[in-house]
C-alpha cells in the first residue's frame, strides 16, 4: 500500500499570487476547510512546501 497524507486547506486564496492559487487547485483544494487524501510523493510535498500558510497536513497514513 502506498503512503498517503491527508491535507486540509486553512487559508483563503483571496489576494494571493496566481501561482499560489494554481498550486491549491493542483492539490485539489479550492474552498476553505476542504480535505484531500493525496499520495505522499516528492511532487506533492513540494507543492505543500510552497504554500504552508494555506494548508496543513492532518494525518500521514501507510
Amino acid at each position: 500500500m502506498a503512503k498517503t497524507i491527508v491535507v486540509q486547506q486553512i487559508g483563503s486564496p483571496i489576494r494571493r499570487p496566481a501561482i499560489q492559487r494554481q498550486t491549491l487547485i493542483g492539490l485539489g483544494l479550492n474552498k476553505m476547510h476542504r480535505t484531500r487524501e493525496l499520495e505522499d510523493t516528492p511532487a506533492v510535498r513540494g507543492m505543500i512546501a510552497k504554500i504552508p500558510h494555506m494548508v496543513k497536513i492532518i494525518e500521514e497514513r501507510g
